[in-house]
């Protein structure tokens, strides 16, 4: 279910990578410390230990600090996300893989150095930018920002309030989105902070539906949070442009670990189909059930082609920004399928805890919101489709 890996050094690591998640990961799935709010600090610990032993403790960053390819960590992401412990325990686990990616393009020397080795090594970080929606803030349009940041002195004291802060419980490195620009134009900054800080309140972890992230989703409160000039993420009022240097390949990224859980979902739900039996024969030789899994596998292999095209268009050097789109509504509704036909296929065994297949699901759902709901990636493809035709430009 996994395209050929692009080169020979991503062919190595992608295969001790599925053998740790698949050996040394996935006997950790029915651990207790597994809760509501994702797996605990002890068992991150624990799984980090693991992976630092094997060698594989954030594979995608090289020893000398370059990235892998988009397409090289695709051969990578697709198989660290065969479990949902196994982002975690490799630390390619959403927001830090994002927020590691965009340090490694922005941060200064001695930011990277503060900031971006210590996410390297296993420490966790959170991205705070959306705002809770009953207070007019920034979620999917990032321009209603209310979160502000001001000059005092050689400082800039922040104030505001953040919502679905993944990770922000337990994180060591915090990019704080704030707005600076006082015209009409909206502009924002983003600011790098210690975590945790005495100005960064955790008013509560909030109960959702996914529990494979450390930290869960937090509600947020900011109040005079003082940040010197220093630490301040790329240049003043780019804040908004440097999200979006992040959110691409942060949506790829999301695709890339998902295709691997839906994959293990797969391998589970056929390895029911095929010693289950139901009036008289295996479940796959009904046509109703094997036709869902035919599905999933055509779902699985578009899904595969579809990230490796959106990640050669990133390796280009182009933002990727239609193309990430495209991949992320593609990826996360033909994956949510395939979860979905999952558990149908398992029957009651499919809805219990007993089996990963449950928890896909549950991720999946989610997946089709976090970073940009589908409809608001099929709105942005519109516009683009409304200006080419009315500029008279060729798909």
């Amino acid at each position: 279910m996994f395209t050929p890996c692009p080169t020979e050094r991503s062919r190595l690591l992608a295969e001790r990578i599925e053998a740790f998640v698949r050996q040394t990961v996935v006997p950790y799935e029915r651990d207790p410390r597994c809760g509501a709010h994702g797996p605990s600090e002890e068992l991150v610990a624990e799984l980090r230990g693991k992976a630092r032993e094997a060698g594989l403790l954030t594979p995608h960053i090289l020893p000398d600090g370059s990235h892998l390819s988009q397409l090289e960590t695709a051969a990578v992401l697709k198989r660290s996300g065969l479990s949902p412990l196994g982002p975690v325990a490799v630390n390619t686990m959403a927001p830090d893989e994002g927020n590691m990616f965009l340090l490694g393009r922005i941060a200064t020397p001695s930011q990277k150095a503060r900031f971006l080795d210590p996410l390297v090594q296993g420490a966790r970080s959170a991205f705070f930018m959306t705002e809770p929606a009953a207070e007019g803030g920034a979620g999917s349009d990032p321009s209603m920002l209310t979160t502000t940041a001001v000059r005092d002195g050689d400082d800039w004291v922040i104030d505001g309030r953040k919502m679905y802060i993944t990770g922000a419980q337990g994180a060591k490195t915090g990019i704080v989105m704030a707005r600076t620009g006082t015209g009409e134009q909206a502009q924002a900054t983003m600011f790098l902070v210690e975590l945790p800080h005495p100005a960064i309140r955790i008013e509560r972890v909030l109960d959702t539906i996914d529990s494979s992230m450390p930290g869960g989703h937090a509600l947020v409160a900011i109040d005079g949070l003082r940040v010197p000039a220093d630490d301040v993420l790329g240049a003043v009022d780019e804040g908004f442009k440097y999200a979006q240097i992040r959110l691409a390949p942060a949506r790829l990224s999301h695709c890339m670990r998902w295709l691997g859980a839906c994959a293990r979902a797969q391998e589970i739900a056929t390895a029911y189909a095929t010693t289950r039996k139901a009036f008289g024969k295996l479940l796959i030789d009904h046509e109703g059930v094997g036709f869902m899994l035919a599905d999933n596998l055509i779902d699985l292999q578009q899904c595969a082609l579809t990230i490796d095209w959106c990640a050669g268009v990133l390796d280009s050097g182009a933002h990727g920004t239609v193309e990430s789109s495209i991949a992320k509504v593609a990826v996360s509704e033909a994956l949510y399928r395939v979860a979905d036909r999952c558990v149908q296929v398992m029957g009651g065994s499919g809805v219990t805890r007993d089996s990963i297949v449950e928890q896909v699901f549950r991720e999946i759902r989610a997946f089709r919101i976090y970073d940009g709901p589908t409809e608001v990636h099929k709105w942005s493809l519109a516009k683009k489709i409304k200006r080419d035709a009315l500029h008279g430009a060729r798909p």
